[in-house]
């Protein structure tokens, strides 16, 4: 059974002019469809073929693990985000940052700083930790999957996320995110999953 390059959740020009269409074009036509060509070759004609992406992340390493990774990476960020997002959460998971952070405002400050200091490319992370929300930040393709912890939203922070809109400067572009994108109801899914 070969991967596919999921559809996006909205028009690639829909999240402009936050993240621009030629953003999309190369983050999601190029990057992220390499990623999904590069594991399907990885596994064509072996026994992961029949597994589910989970699966062979959970038992995979070195480039069949960056390449699966990479593809639930990015599919998960493309569905984190709604050109209607952005602002304050809603739902469930207001109360659950409330009460795992204290405030939005401090929430919003742990997931800047882990996006700003994640040293080369990366992610930021709000998980689900036994009940408890926190921040965390991953290396490379890394992922809270393979550490037994449940992603409940991210954001991409290597430069092919951000570079054709803001050049290096990843804060803003984090800022903008929080701001305007951030998917609530998808991260509401997550929490109730």
């Amino acid at each position: 059974m070969a991967f596919e390059l999921p559809p996006l959740p909205w028009a690639e020009d829909a999240l402009a002019p936050h993240i621009s269409a030629e953003t999309i074009e190369y983050h999601y036509g190029k990057h992220h469809k390499t990623y999904v060509d590069n594991l399907n070759k990885a596994v064509d004609g072996t026994p992961d073929a029949d597994l589910s992406l989970e699966e062979i992340i959970l038992k995979a390493e070195g480039p069949l693990f960056n390449n699966s990774a990479q593809v639930w990476n990015h599919t998960f960020f493309w569905n984190g985000l709604s050109p209607n997002g952005g602002g304050q959460p809603t739902g469930a998971v207001a109360d659950a940052i409330n009460s795992s952070f204290g405030s939005y405002d401090e929430f919003r400050t742990q997931l800047t700083q882990a996006g700003i200091t994640q040293f080369g490319s990366g992610w930021a992370w709000l998980i689900d930790n036994n009940g408890t929300l926190e921040v965390t930040k991953t290396a490379n393709a890394d992922l809270p999957l393979k550490h037994g912890q449940k992603a409940l939203w991210t954001i991409d922070v290597w430069e092919h996320a951000y570079y054709i809109d803001y050049r290096n400067a990843r804060p803003k572009f984090i800022d903008v995110v929080l701001d305007n994108l951030v998917n609530w109801d998808f991260v509401n899914q997550n929490l109730a999953s």
